[in-house]
């Protein structure tokens, strides 16, 4: 098994902080979650150096850390800067592209990912920023094991 992310939008850190404990991924999806939000293996870490290295041209070293908003022993609730969710929606066809490609290039624990696969998460998580933006929401994600 390992790791799940489920990245929703909520108006503020209170909104996301009242995570139930037992919440598991087909419980989500409520309107205080964020319908549409996403499920993904891929850490926020991860999504931020992605767009942030990737699309920003932002060095690794400094990309910002996340915010932690619960510990709890079941799950931990992040939430993601707006520096890395705002930049995905200006940008056009070509960056993700490139991005996707630099991206594709840096291992992680299973090895470089294949571009158009990373190219296909990028679109999805454009498509969450501007559904984010649209309702006022910041990104958050829950993890759990």
């Amino acid at each position: 098994m390992g790791v799940t992310y489920k990245y929703f939008g909520a108006p503020d850190g209170a909104t996301a902080a009242r995570v139930p404990q037992t919440m598991r991924p087909e419980e989500l999806g409520g309107d205080e979650l964020g319908m549409g939000g996403l499920f993904t293996k891929i850490k926020p870490e991860t999504v931020a150096a992605m767009v942030l290295t990737g699309i920003e041209g932002i060095p690794l070293h400094k990309v910002p850390p996340l915010e932690l908003v619960v510990l709890h022993p079941d799950y931990a609730v992040v939430k993601l800067p707006m520096t890395v969710v705002d930049p995905l929606r200006g940008v056009g066809e070509e960056s993700v592209g490139a991005a996707a490609f630099i991206w594709s290039t840096v291992p992680d624990r299973g090895g470089p990912r294949d571009a158009f696969n990373v190219y296909q998460l990028l679109h999805e998580w454009q498509d969450f920023s501007h559904r984010l933006h649209e309702n006022g929401h910041q990104a958050y994600c829950l993890v759990w094991p």
